[in-house]
């Protein structure tokens, strides 16, 4: 396990936490002043009140909740979004609302979740040709439907 800083930016935020025992993913909590409205086709910018540290190496990736998208079309337009080991500004959500109905969004509302991730910097080595397989060159949808 490994340990993570974190800071309440506002002293009402809620620390994230894991829903339950095997949650891949922690639970992110909207700390707004007052309630936010995203209208359809639209995003809001919604924040945390929170900032954190990772270690160097890891990474915080923020996903959709899937009941949000389940039952109001409520997505994060930049899936998954990155924080970087270096990053110390505040943790905020893009939501963007797929729906046909405005989504109102309150102080407290589980939001988003961030899965702490392991990352490695690859050092590029640009070639003339590249090795053979058996996909090759097959792209978007080459292995069919079926």
């Amino acid at each position: 396990m490994i340990h993570i800083k974190i800071k309440r930016i506002h002293p009402n935020a809620s620390l994230p936490k894991y829903a339950t025992k095997h949650a891949a993913g922690m639970d992110l909590s909207a700390c707004i002043e007052r309630p936010i409205a995203i209208h359809p086709n639209n995003v809001g910018l919604i924040s945390t009140g929170l900032a954190i540290e990772l270690p160097e190496g890891y990474e915080a990736q923020l996903r959709p909740r899937s009941g949000l998208a389940l039952k109001h079309m409520i997505s994060l337009p930049n899936t998954p979004a990155t924080i970087d080991a270096d990053y110390r500004g505040e943790l905020k959500v893009i939501l963007i609302n797929h729906g046909s109905e405005p989504f109102t969004v309150n102080h407290g509302d589980r939001i988003a979740q961030m899965v702490i991730s392991k990352v490695e910097q690859a050092e590029l080595m640009e070639v003339d040709t590249l090795s053979d397989s058996i996909r090759g060159e097959g792209g978007f949808g080459h292995t069919g439907m079926s």
